[in-house]
Order: C-alpha cells, then sequence, then structure tokens
C-alpha cells in the first residue's frame, strides 16, 4: 500500500508506521500489507467529494468509496469500516443500535427551500398548503420542518411528496408536479437553474445546516489494529480537506464520477457546502431536537441526552489532530 501523489507527510508516516508493524519480526524485512479501509457513502451527494479524494490519495489506485451509508454499517455480513450520511441517519438506525459512533463531521450542508414563484410562493408562509417534494426521514426533512417551524407551521400544513430518485425532484418542480422542494445538492441547484426567472430559494442560514459525519461503530474503535488506521485515515482526511479546499477541481471530479453527474452541476453546487472536517461543539444539541422529531414519525420514546451523546466519539479526531500534519 503506498500513499498517492499529493498526500502529506505526518499523514505518511502514520501510515507507514502501520505498515511497518505488519512485519513477521525483527529479522524479516517482509512487510504484510494492510488492506485500505472499506469505505462506504451516499455517492450521490456532493458531500462525499473529500472522502473520494482522500481515498484516491491513500489507497492504491483503482480503490473505491463503495455506495452505501450508516445503514451498512448494521447490516448482516461483513459490514464497511467506515460509512457518511448526515446526523439525522444515525437516529433513524433502529434504537437497539446504540453501537453507531459519530467520529468526525466531514462538510456542512447548506441547504434551501426552493420553489417556483408561478406557484404563488414569495416567502415561506406562502408554502402552507402547497405540495413539497423531499425526503421526508432525512436531513432534508428536518430541514423542511424547522423552516415551517419558523412560520408557526409543522408538515401537515403542506403536502409532503417523497420522490425517487432524488433527482427527480428537479423535473417535478418545473413540470409543476411539486411547487415547492426541499432536498440536498446537486438537485437544489440544478432546479433552481432550471426555473430560470420563476425560481426562488430560502436558504437555512442560522435555522439548520446538515452535518455530513464519518460514522464507524464501537466495535470498529475497539479493535487497536484498525482503530490506528482509522485514526490514520481521519488525518488525511483533515489534511486533504485543507487542500482540497484550495482546489477543489479533482474532488469535484471524483463526485461527478461517483453520481452519474456532470462536472458543471458539480462544480456550481459546491458553494452550498462549507467542507470542515472538523468535531462542531453543537453536535449534541443539533441531535437531541432531531431526535424529538424522529421519535414522533416513528412512534417511538424519545432518548435522554446522555443516550445521545453516546453516539459521539470525538477521541479519533483527537488523536488525528495529535498527529500533526
Amino acid at each position: 500500500m503506498r500513499m498517492r501523489t499529493g498526500a502529506k507527510p505526518m499523514a505518511i508516516l502514520a501510515v507507514s508506521a502501520l505498515l511497518l508493524s505488519g512485519c513477521h519480526s525483527a529479522r524479516d524485512s517482509t512487510v504484510r500489507p494492510i488492506p485500505p479501509l472499506v469505505v462506504h457513502g451516499a455517492l450521490g451527494v456532493v458531500e462525499v467529494g473529500p472522502v473520494h479524494l482522500t481515498v484516491e490519495r491513500l489507497y492504491p489506485p483503482g480503490t473505491k468509496v463503495h455506495q452505501g451509508g450508516i445503514a451498512t454499517l448494521i447490516q448482516a455480513g461483513t459490514p464497511p469500516d467506515l460509512a457518511t450520511n448526515a446526523e439525522t441517519q444515525v437516529l433513524r438506525a433502529p434504537v437497539e443500535r446504540s453501537d453507531l459512533r459519530i467520529i468526525l463531521t466531514v462538510a456542512e450542508g447548506l441547504y434551501r427551500v426552493v420553489g417556483r414563484k408561478s406557484a404563488g410562493i414569495s416567502s415561506i408562509a406562502d408554502l402552507k398548503g402547497k405540495r413539497i417534494g423531499t425526503s421526508t426521514l432525512s436531513s432534508s426533512g428536518y430541514f423542511l420542518h424547522r423552516m415551517l417551524a419558523r412560520e408557526g407551521m409543522t408538515l401537515a400544513d403542506v403536502e409532503v411528496r417523497d420522490i425517487m430518485p432524488y433527482r427527480d425532484l428537479v423535473a417535478a418542480l418545473r413540470n409543476g408536479e411539486v411547487d415547492a422542494i426541499s432536498i440536498w445538492e446537486p438537485h437544489s441547484e440544478n432546479a433552481l437553474r432550471a426555473l430560470g426567472n420563476d425560481g426562488i430559494q430560502f436558504p437555512g442560514t442560522g435555522v439548520y445546516r446538515e452535518l455530513f459525519n464519518l460514522n464507524t461503530t464501537a466495535a470498529a474503535l475497539a479493535d487497536p489494529g484498525k482503530r490506528a488506521r482509522i485514526v490514520a485515515f481521519v488525518r488525511a482526511l483533515i489534511d486533504t480537506t485543507a487542500d482540497m479546499n484550495r482546489d477543489p477541481r479533482r474532488a469535484q471530479e471524483l463526485v461527478a464520477a461517483a453520481g452519474g453527474y456532470t462536472l458543471d452541476e458539480v462544480a456550481h453546487s459546491w458553494k452550498h457546502h462549507a467542507f470542515t472536517a472538523s468535531f462542531p461543539d453543537d453536535m449534541l444539541d443539533v441531535m437531541i431536537d432531531q431526535e424529538i422529531w424522529i421519535a414522533a414519525l416513528q412512534k417511538r420514546p424519545a432518548r435522554s441526552r446522555a443516550e445521545l451523546a453516546g453516539f459521539i466519539d470525538r477521541s479519533i479526531y483527537e488523536e488525528a489532530l495529535a498527529l500533526g500534519r
């Protein structure tokens, strides 16, 4: 295994240490190659860009991010080592799966509601009684909930339409099947561009931003060898994100190829994200409010603050920071 061109010195040192740990003995120079971590992500979203780029830099040629999210971490058989998803998806998982762990925020999705002026929409209040395309039990559904709440409304005050595949939301809005949409990129940007002068948008600044996280399980973190590889991956992801924020072209190309988009679509929607590779201090507070909302939709009791805190593990991020750049 080798670092790809562009990888940074400390990430190289971290992975080199892992490789050396695979020697048969002090007298045996043969190194057992350590396989790459298996990483899953929603290939149709822009937020996964720095993860694509990290995998390309850190692992042998041909290694890819596989389609999947948190659900694959708890699937039967052999789960991946890491998976990306918005924070809402940890809460959607079966309650008994309290072994899921959020270990890093890869990006923040800066959502907006996009609507048609010709549908009589000039403010969020005008959404009352309108048809809104979204994905209800997701970050976009929660965002819509928060935006409506600002005007004293709930999802019951609108006609929610869950439309898949998500790219079909653009045509549904353009053709008048729905009056507005609440969804992640690049679909919101594509919809706004398709509507032209008939389009209107309502950003969620100060209301909600998606926390698109890197996740694993308690069992993976309890395995010393795997934990070291995860720390090395997170360190490389932090460094790669800093490089990517200076020049996003290659990451955009990888997102476009994996998601089936044009480079133009990805580039135009890039600005609606903050690629942070960090750990926000308000993670738990965000999840507490979401838990109340999701629990009501799932018709179950909401979990306590202490229970939700168990999903958050900053230790990998802190160990990665300690490696330095």
